[in-house]
C-alpha cells in the first residue's frame, strides 16, 4: 500500500506524491485498499457489523447533529470509505477529461441499513468495480494539467484527486481494526 506519511507530516504535498504515479498505479492501489479492508474483516460475523465500539474520540462534525459523538460501526465505516473512494474517482474522472470540478459527487448508503457481513463485502466489491470503471473512462491521454484546489490539501490533478480518496480510507484502517478487535472480545470466534 502507498505510504501517505510524507503527506501527513507535511514533507510532501499530494501533488508531489501523485507526480510519480500513473493511472495503472491507481488500479493497483484500489485493489490493495479493498483487499486490505477485506482482510481486516475476514472473520467478521453479522454481529460485528452493527457492534457499537467504545470510541471516546468519536466526532463526526459533518454528520447529523444527533450523531456527532456516536461511535461508528463497522458498517458505517465501510459505507463512508466506499463513498469517499467513489467520490474521489468521479472527481478525478472529471479532471482527467479536462473539465473543472463544480461541487461534490457523493452518495453514501445510509449506514443504519447495513447490518450484515454480506452487505459490507458486497459494498466493498461494488466500490472496487465502480472506481476501476471510472478509471476505465479516462481518456487515453488524460488532462493531468487540469487541477482543482482542495481546501485542505492544495492543488490536485486527476491522479492526486483519486489518491486523496485512498488516503482518506487509509485513515480509517486503524478504526476498522480496532472495531474488529473489540467485537471479537464480545463475539468470540470458534
Amino acid at each position: 500500500m502507498l505510504d501517505f506519511s510524507s503527506v501527513k507530516n507535511g514533507s510532501k504535498t499530494f501533488a508531489e506524491l501523485a507526480a510519480s504515479l500513473t493511472k495503472a498505479d491507481l488500479y493497483r492501489l484500489t485493489d490493495e485498499m479493498v483487499d486490505t479492508m477485506q482482510e481486516i474483516i475476514a472473520d467478521a460475523v453479522d454481529a460485528d457489523v452493527v457492534f457499537v465500539p467504545d470510541d471516546p474520540q468519536a466526532n463526526d462534525a459533518f454528520g447529523k447533529p444527533e450523531e456527532v459523538h456516536l461511535p461508528w460501526t463497522l458498517g458505517h465505516i465501510i459505507v463512508h470509505t466506499t463513498a469517499s473512494s467513489e467520490e474521489a474517482a468521479a472527481l478525478a474522472l472529471v479532471l482527467a477529461r479536462g473539465l473543472l470540478i463544480e461541487g461534490r459527487s457523493r452518495y453514501e448508503v445510509y449506514w443504519k441499513t447495513v447490518t450484515s457481513v454480506a452487505q459490507i463485502r458486497q459494498r466493498l466489491e461494488e466500490s472496487r468495480r465502480m472506481c476501476k470503471a471510472m478509471l476505465n473512462a479516462w481518456p487515453d491521454e488524460p488532462h493531468l494539467d487540469v487541477t482543482f484546489t482542495h481546501s485542505r490539501v492544495g492543488e490536485l490533478n486527476a491522479i492526486g484527486r483519486f489518491l486523496f480518496g485512498l488516503s482518506h480510507n487509509t485513515d480509517h484502517l486503524g478504526q476498522l481494526r480496532e472495531i474488529m478487535r473489540q467485537s471479537r472480545e464480545l463475539h468470540p470466534r470458534t
